[in-house]
């Protein structure tokens, strides 16, 4: 009855079902691949919210250099490592970050700088200001920085992607490089998360947006269906002509 499957034509679907398949398997695997490592990344960010804090040093390289010398950003193994630092803010230097959206509503994070013993320093976001009344462009009043000494403890953060340089101090992009600190600086920033002495509670702290890996394992999913299918369907096609039933237009007969 199946004879005919090793016709050229026969053999031809064949390799074609295969050839499809396969890809839609890799496109799957691919997919799979992608849903661990948002996965992954999810991890970190749960970790970065709790835990111990380690010293900012245990995960980057101390600096070094003079005035303007940035330090390599944070790799993905590290990003998100809940780190802890210790100095004193340097409010003139810092800088808002515009058009941040916290809860549906616009607004501004603020950075400002944290000067280490070391001589170095790290950006550190202190948290989301509302704008005032007129509009999400204009500036609000800044909660004025402690003046001692301070602990922050919080997640570290790569730098993010499209960085320009501040115009009327803001930013739309959050990178240490972008800035032309007079200072050594580490190449990531630190949302800060807890500070001693207390942070100012008109600041809204910054949400960490977790990553939709579920996206890509549905469409791992997806992917390994349609492979599934195209291989059935060659069954189904194969069974069809071994009945005799034709594979291309049917010509029903109209009774007179």
């Amino acid at each position: 009855m199946y004879r005919f499957l090793a016709t050229p034509r026969w053999l031809g679907l064949a390799a074609l079902a295969l050839l499809l398949a396969a890809v839609m398997v890799g496109l799957g695997n691919w997919q799979l691949h992608r849903y661990q490592q948002k996965a992954a990344i999810n991890t970190r960010i749960d970790a970065g919210g709790s835990g111990p804090a380690v010293p900012i040093t245990r995960v980057l390289p101390a600096l070094g250099g003079t005035g303007g010398h940035v330090g390599p950003p944070p790799s993905a193994a590290v990003e998100w490592t809940r780190v802890t630092v210790t100095g004193r803010y340097d409010s003139s230097h810092e800088i808002l970050a515009r058009g941040r959206t916290v809860d549906g509503s616009v607004g501004f994070e603020v950075l400002t700088p944290l000067l280490l013993n070391d001589g170095g320093a790290v950006l550190v976001d202190r948290g989301w200001l509302a704008p005032p009344p007129g509009g999400a462009l204009i500036k609000p009043v800044v909660p004025a920085a402690p003046s001692g000494e301070v602990t922050v403890i919080g997640p570290l953060r790569k730098p993010e992607s499209g960085a320009d340089r501040p115009v009327d101090h803001t930013v739309r992009r959050i990178s240490p490089a972008s800035l032309n600190l007079p200072y050594p600086v580490y190449g990531g920033y630190v949302m800060l998360d807890e500070q001693t002495p207390a942070a100012d509670n008109r600041f809204t702290p910054v949400p960490a947006g977790h990553v939709n890996a579920w996206q890509s394992g549905g469409y791992a999913v997806q992917w390994w269906a349609f492979a599934a299918l195209t291989i059935v369907g060659y069954g189904y096609l194969a069974r069809r002509e071994a009945r005799g039933v034709p594979t291309g237009d049917r010509t029903e007969a109209v009774p007179v």
